[in-house]
């Protein structure tokens, strides 16, 4: 009996350890929330053995929810959006260019001396070719290369003459494109030393060997026409001027025949021109005065106001030396920076002047870029190549040479010139470099 009883407080106590056990339970469930009691382990190991809800459905509806912006970790009452990841930024691409070389020289002009020289007695005909051999590879770099020919070239009807009144044999113009030249300007003082005709034979022989020409006209149709030149895509306008012809009128009704300096005319055919499709406008202008070294005022103000309407380069002759040369800063008409390049005078680089540095001239040479998005030009890479006329008698008459004055200078070991000689033009060339930079 007693062990009955025994039995029994044993079997209530057991009963009753069980029933606080299970509401131990519970108060712990009911704590942390049974769903996540029972589903938690579920989602936590990935369980793919459930049968997908049923559209519309309550689950299917916290499923849509969680996929909109729950968090991702699947508990029921976070609200939280997950931080986006920050997006890579994109490389900020490399403006791309279209680049191309322009050349100038100074004035090509055709002294009496020159030309007995260069007449081959056999041939019946002249030959300029060796005077350019020397400088044709610095010139066979360029795309664009110019030069201002300061004699006409009439037809051998006219005799062929130096000073006052020039007329060059037409092989001459056959040698200036055999170095490479392929734009000529015909605006300046000596345009008109033959009279009107001999300007319009000037003008249809530079046609006829096929250059670009500006500066004179055959017709007022002809001096309208913009002349733009393209190279490697990139196109330029040109435009000429001169401050005078030496006193030789133009008849009446004829203005076309030849471009004077007339600023607000000027600043119109800039802008023209750049209507008319030009990416870069050059202007040649013939100016100043004689033998000075530097520019005077009115040649600085009317170069700037050029730049400042739209020129890109000023590209000056007549004073027969070189003269500093400066890259002025402007702006675009959308207020954009910009840089315009203005040679006052690009000296002489064919005549038969001496002493002075008269005989001295420079090819300058630089890099055209064209921002293939924008179409915005750079001008970059400007440099100045000195060169020197060399003469010397050989028989009965002078020979000439154009010498790239650096490159000769380097190579004095080939003893082409006197000692005297070199010596004399590595002073000139320090003094010219002085000069050339004056303002850099």
């Amino acid at each position: 009996m007693r062990q009955r009883r025994k039995r029994r407080k044993h079997r209530v106590l057991n009963l009753w350890l069980l029933v606080f056990s299970l509401a131990g339970l519970v108060f712990i469930g009911w704590s942390a929330g049974w769903d996540r009691i029972f589903t938690e382990p579920a989602a936590l190991n990935g369980s793919h053995h459930s049968s997908p809800p049923a559209a519309g459905s309550p689950q299917a509806s916290s499923d849509s929810a969680q996929t909109a912006g729950s968090s991702p970790s699947g508990l029921p009452g976070s609200s939280a959006s997950p931080n986006p990841a920050s997006p890579v930024p994109t490389p900020r691409s490399e403006p791309e260019y279209r680049t191309a070389v322009w050349m100038a020289v100074g004035d090509v002009m055709m002294h009496t001396p020159e030309l007995p020289g260069a007449y081959d007695r056999k041939q019946k005909r002249y030959n300029f070719d060796p005077y350019f051999e020397q400088v044709k590879p610095i010139l066979g770099q360029g795309d664009w290369v110019l030069a201002n020919l300061e004699t006409p070239v009439a037809g051998k009807q006219y005799g062929y003459n130096g000073y006052p009144n020039f007329n060059a044999p037409d092989e001459l113009l056959e040698a200036l494109q055999h170095s490479g030249f392929n734009v000529l300007t015909f605006a300046n003082n000596h345009m008109l030393d033959q009279g009107e005709q001999g300007l319009l034979n000037t003008v249809e022989q530079i046609k006829h060997y096929g250059f670009a020409t500006k500066g004179a006209a055959a017709s007022q149709e002809e001096s309208d026409q913009a002349v733009i030149v393209e190279q490697n895509g990139i196109k330029m306008g040109l435009l000429a001027y001169t401050y005078g012809t030496n006193g030789h009128q133009i008849t009446s009704g004829r203005s076309y025949l030849a471009s004077y300096i007339n600023e607000a005319k000027m600043k119109q055919d800039i802008q023209t021109i750049r209507k008319a499709g030009a990416d870069f406008v050059v202007v040649a202008l013939h100016f100043g005065v004689e033998y000075e070294t530097e520019p005077n005022e009115e040649q600085k103000r009317l170069a700037r106001s050029l730049i400042a309407e739209g020129a890109d380069i000023v590209a000056g002759s007549h004073s027969h030396v070189l003269q500093p040369y400066e890259v002025v800063q402007t702006a675009t008409e959308d207020g954009k920076p910009r840089e315009g390049l203005i040679l006052y005078s690009m000296g002489n680089f064919l005549s038969n002047q001496r002493g002075d540095t008269k005989d001295y001239g420079a090819i300058f040479r630089l890099t055209v870029k064209q921002n293939r998005e924008d179409g915005s030009i750079q001008l970059d890479d400007i440099e100045a190549i000195p060169t020197w006329v060399y003469r010397y008698r050989e028989g009965d008459f002078f020979q000439y040479r154009i010498l790239p004055v650096e490159q000769t200078l380097a190579q004095e070991a080939s003893k082409q010139l006197t000692d005297q000689e070199y010596a004399a033009m590595q002073k000139t060339y320090d003094a010219l470099q002085t000069r050339l930079h004056e303002w850099q």
